[in-house]
């Protein structure tokens, strides 16, 4: 039980990866023609070591960034019960959030994603540049190569800047310094190496405060999607019983780093199981997360569709503000028509989200359907509660 390696070679045909790799080798192949006449490796031992520096960054930068790709971050198996990890006792799995997906109960740590349409060990988010989500045993790849690919940038600028400025003053060089080397770049090698320093510049602030985001997050222990689940706990009115919140992955920050840096370059936990601060155990954070979701139940309100929405993403048929100031989301939209039911839970000034309630015919298709919609389209019903409360009913009996 535990990590399965689903990334196939058929993982690379996505727009994220290929614009990816694509400004790699764009970025890698200008530096290394630019290395080629500024500072020749064949002439010069400097020369060589250049090249061959540059050359390991960029190898380091692939590696990690296709051991992220095709590692993966390591999937629930379908289907799973804690029964056999957690001292065979069928009662923890009160403990746990069953998936109607994956027809299993989700582990510690673990969350759905829809676009992988799997429970990800441990997800941090989903990330179309490697065209799978960022989770347990695929982190510590994915900060590598958030690292190796700013350092490599950062070199390329000091290869293709100088470059730039000896291609520019090429008659200077060519008649008051032929001992050293010249750099001819042409029309297109000119145009080739000024887009490619401000590729270079561009990854270097995008990726590198990637990596800043990351590393914090690693340094707590914590993924994006557990530090929201942290800020609802802090602000949660909490019972005498309850006490404080103890988030219970924090260990330390050395401790922290250690969960995810290895030798064997394998993290410590299989993904199921974890290591837990004093005071804690492995069902800390889901019990947490199941109060949160019986709070989020409570404030859920019943809205009727009075108008059809095609679920297109700036329906300017529903006015020019809706269409302006869509969710900053990549959340889905849903499709509706006049006489759907949408079990709202959050809510915005021009649009709402929430759960479609499906008819018997529906469900014969689909599990569920939530997604973004316009305010404009529904309207709010205030006396179905006992309908609504039989609808989260059947979704916590399945």
């Amino acid at each position: 039980m535990g990590h399965e390696v689903v990334g196939t070679a058929w993982q690379v045909l996505h727009w994220g990866p290929i614009l990816a790799l694509s400004v790699i080798f764009t970025i890698s192949a200008v530096a290394v023609k630019c290395c080629a006449m500024w500072w020749p490796p064949f002439d010069t031992i400097g020369g060589a070591l250049n090249l061959l520096l540059f050359l390991t960054l960029v190898t380091l930068t692939l590696y990690n960034y296709f051991m992220a790709m095709f590692r993966g971050p390591g999937f629930v198996p379908i289907g799973w019960k804690p029964v056999r990890l957690y001292l065979k006792n069928p009662q923890h799995t009160k403990f746990l959030q069953f998936c109607d997906f994956c027809k299993g109960y989700k582990s510690p740590r673990s969350h759905h994603c829809r676009k992988c349409d799997r429970c990800v060990m441990k997800m941090d988010h989903h990330c179309p540049w490697i065209n799978t989500c960022c989770g347990h045993f695929n982190h510590a790849n994915f900060c590598y190569f958030l690292y190796f690919a700013p350092i490599g940038c950062i070199h390329a600028l000091f290869i293709m800047l100088p470059s730039i400025y000896r291609a520019v003053h090429f008659q200077f060089y060519f008649y008051n310094r032929r001992d050293e080397p010249l750099v001819y770049l042409g029309v297109t090698g000119f145009v080739m190496a000024m887009f490619s320093i401000g590729l270079a510049i561009g990854v270097i602030i995008a990726v590198g405060m990637l990596f800043y985001i990351q590393i914090r997050s690693v340094l707590k222990n914590e993924t994006g999607i557990e530090s929201w689940i942290i800020d609802k706990a802090l602000d949660r009115d909490r019972t005498e019983n309850e006490g404080d919140f103890i988030y219970p992955y924090h260990l330390g920050w050395r401790e922290n780093l250690r969960q995810v840096f290895t030798w064997s370059g394998k993290p410590r936990s299989d993904g199921l199981t974890w290591d837990v601060a004093e005071g804690c155990h492995q069902f800390t954070l889901t019990e947490e997360q199941l109060m949160q979701k019986a709070e989020k139940r409570e404030r859920t309100v019943l809205y009727h569709i009075t108008e059809a929405y095609s679920g297109r993403l700036f329906p300017c048929s529903k006015g020019l503000k809706v269409a302006c100031w869509v969710p900053c989301t990549d959340e889905p939209r849903i499709v509706l028509k006049p006489g759907d039911r949408v079990l709202v839970t959050r809510w915005k000034k021009r649009w709402l989200y929430g759960t479609k309630r499906l008819t018997a015919e529906e469900k014969q298709v689909k599990q569920r359907v939530r997604g973004w919609f316009p305010r404009r389209c529904a309207k709010e019903l205030m006396d179905d509660n006992e309908n609504m409360q039989g609808d989260f009913d059947e979704k916590k009996d399945a």
